[in-house]
């Protein structure tokens, strides 16, 4: 009879997890086995970015030149708000 092989995920290590927050443990489920003692309320993570009012960005269509917008894409990640520090500069913002 053949061994079978042994998982190839690494173990469980606490040190890579977080520590959960005050607010995360009170909104938590709470369970003794299969037992519900106090279901979960709304989530452990905030969805989306939280509302920012006036100053929210505005999403607008711009039309730029190719080569404009591979050279901020060169930049990595952030380009867009790259090309709008350049607006506020150009601006005098």
């Amino acid at each position: 009879m053949t061994r079978k092989a042994a998982a190839s995920s690494p173990g469980w290590d606490d040190e890579d997890t977080p520590e959960w927050t005050d607010d995360q443990l009170d909104r938590a489920e709470l369970a003794i086995g299969a037992d519900v003692v106090r279901p979960a309320q709304g989530t452990l993570t905030r969805v989306g970015r939280p509302p920012l009012g006036e100053a929210a960005k505005r999403q607008v269509t711009l039309r730029l030149d190719p080569d404009v917008i591979e050279w901020f894409r060169e930049g990595g990640p952030g380009w867009q708000g790259r090309i709008n520090e350049a607006l506020r500069r150009a601006a005098g913002l």
